[in-house]
């Protein structure tokens, strides 16, 4: 029987700062369980595993580090697997997914006593990064975040690539992958209706109880909502104010973060030849702020250049 591995090392100290990382708590506890965890793995790779000792939990938590947190990683048919959970659009997560699989790999090879100066080739897994975003900042269903867009000189060949798949799970987005796994699309409507009752006034305490109590009521996550009531709700209360919220909402660093995503991802359709019109709508936005932004790219650029 195959154990699992749950690396677990934590030197935080002290009280965690209250942020929106309430989320990504909230996300593992949803997938604690490896059936569920399974269920997602195969909701994404169109597989149908379902003997859970296929799958072999190998999470690392102290990434303080790195300033992030891992959400799940995990072994399975030949792959690596690295799930984060993210409320923020970063465009830093490939460098964060690099630093961190050089962990997974340097633990994966002291476990299997692996002799890397031999002269015989080592077969690794397979690294696959998923990131599961559902932060209020508009992004589309699917984007690939690449680590050589981070590369100071673009005409050179990298010797390192890392890629992040961002996936938009706010509620509505990527319906198919949705109707694949229930958890995340119930995970989804919890978080939403969250969000609904903060939009309504509510003090973030009543919106917590009263999303609680709908989806309990809906049948939604109600295993975990009855079971774990209390730790749901504290686990949100402790981490998530509203003057936080607020607050993150404003963060010029959070600004910065979405506006260098939203011109990547203009950089990249104008790559394909795609016109501005359609770059306005397939990111749902004014024509014009794309202009404005294709204004800025092209301001930077000079500015490199002339230095």
């Amino acid at each position: 029987m195959k154990k699992r591995k749950n690396n677990r090392i934590s030197t935080r100290k002290g009280r965690r700062r209250a942020n929106r990382e309430y989320k990504d708590q909230l996300f593992c506890k949803v997938f604690e369980s490896d059936e569920d965890l399974l269920d997602l793995y195969n909701a994404l790779n169109g597989t149908d595993y379902k003997n859970v000792e296929d799958l072999e939990v190998n999470s690392l938590e102290d990434v303080i580090f790195l300033g992030m947190r891992n959400d799940k990683s995990f072994l399975i048919n030949g792959t690596m697997n690295l799930y984060e959970h993210n409320s923020t659009l970063c465009p830093n997560l490939p460098l964060r997914g690099l630093l961190y699989f050089s962990r997974l790999y340097e633990s994966y090879v002291e476990t299997q006593k692996i002799r890397i100066y031999g002269r015989t080739l080592i077969q690794l897994p397979t690294p696959q990064f998923i990131v599961f975003y559902n932060g209020t900042a508009k992004a589309e269903d699917r984007m690939t975040l690449q680590l050589s867009d981070a590369y100071i000189q673009k005409d050179m060949e990298p010797a390192l690539e890392c890629r992040a798949v961002l996936l938009n799970i706010n509620y509505g987005h990527n319906q198919k992958l949705m109707e694949k796994c229930r958890r995340l699309e119930e995970y989804s409507i919890l978080v939403s209706n969250v969000r609904k009752y903060l939009a309504e006034g509510k003090t973030l305490d009543r919106a917590v109880e009263e999303a609680v109590d709908e989806c309990i009521e809906s049948n939604i996550l109600r295993d975990i909502l009855v079971k774990n009531r209390a730790e749901v709700i504290g686990m949100i209360l402790t981490s998530f104010d509203q003057e936080e919220y607020e607050q993150t909402i404003r963060d010029e660093s959070y600004q910065e973060g979405a506006e260098n995503l939203l011109r990547m991802q203009i950089r990249k359709k104008l790559e394909k030849g795609k016109a501005v019109e359609m770059i306005a709508e397939e990111l749902e936005m004014p024509v014009e702020r794309i202009r404005q932004e294709m204004e800025k790219m092209k301001g930077e650029e000079n500015s490199k250049a002339e230095k």
